[in-house]
């Protein structure tokens, strides 16, 4: 990727991690590129996913558990990976001309993986689906804003972090639910939050875009 310029890229407090720049360095200094850690991402994502689906269909504590802490473990990698490749684009140097799309496209298809996931695992294919086309939406908007010449919009109350931090903790939490009771209503909350807070997210965004373009006009 080539990042989003360094004047329009999401504000993240980790980017300036001692830890976070270590990394993104020995990254750099790797033949790996930019377009390979979002790639990267994708397969992450699935397989959180895949650990939400199987989840809720494993038999045994132990092996629900097990699976509930890959998800929660894979959805942080995948916000790793979203993390170094703008890194090792725009502080590497290595951005490539394709990078704009292996930018956002992964993103995108990390949400549908991990929400719709979490969905069928909870037997609410519906509900999960819904959790990801919002979660689209608040990067559509996001994405229109700046193809009409305004900054990109990176607003919540529900953006890329805040659900994946959901989806982690939920993870972690079911973990308490899975050895009490069993039950799934830990993850069809934190569906609900998602899709809830991304469409806030989505009329909120909506509204900045259309009071800074008529402010143009």
């Amino acid at each position: 990727m080539t990042g989003e310029g360094t004047g329009d890229r999401r504000p993240l407090a980790s980017r300036n991690t001692r830890w976070a720049q270590a990394l993104a360095r020995r990254m750099t200094g790797l033949s790996v590129t930019p377009n390979q850690i979002s790639h990267a991402s994708m397969l992450m994502a699935a397989l959180a996913g895949a650990s939400f689906w199987l989840s809720g269909v494993a038999g045994g504590e132990g092996t629900r558990v097990v699976l509930l802490i890959l998800a929660a473990l894979f959805c942080q990698l995948r916000l790793l990976c979203n993390l170094l490749d703008g890194m090792v684009a725009v502080e590497g140097g290595k951005g490539e001309a394709d990078g704009p799309f292996w930018n956002e496209f992964p993103d995108r298809v990390a949400d549908i993986l991990i929400f719709a996931g979490i969905g069928y695992g909870i037997a609410m294919p519906g509900l999960g689906w819904a959790a990801a086309a919002f979660a689209v939406l608040t990067a559509y908007v996001r994405e229109l804003g700046r193809a009409t010449g305004n900054p990109s919009d990176f607003g919540g109350p529900m953006a890329k972090q805040h659900r994946m931090a959901v989806a982690t903790a939920a993870a972690l939490l079911s973990i308490i639910e899975a050895l009490w009771s069993g039950g799934s209503w830990i993850l069809t909350i934190a569906l609900w939050i998602v899709a809830i807070g991304s469409a806030v997210t989505v009329l909120r965004r909506s509204r900045n875009l259309i009071r800074h373009l008529k402010a143009k006009g």
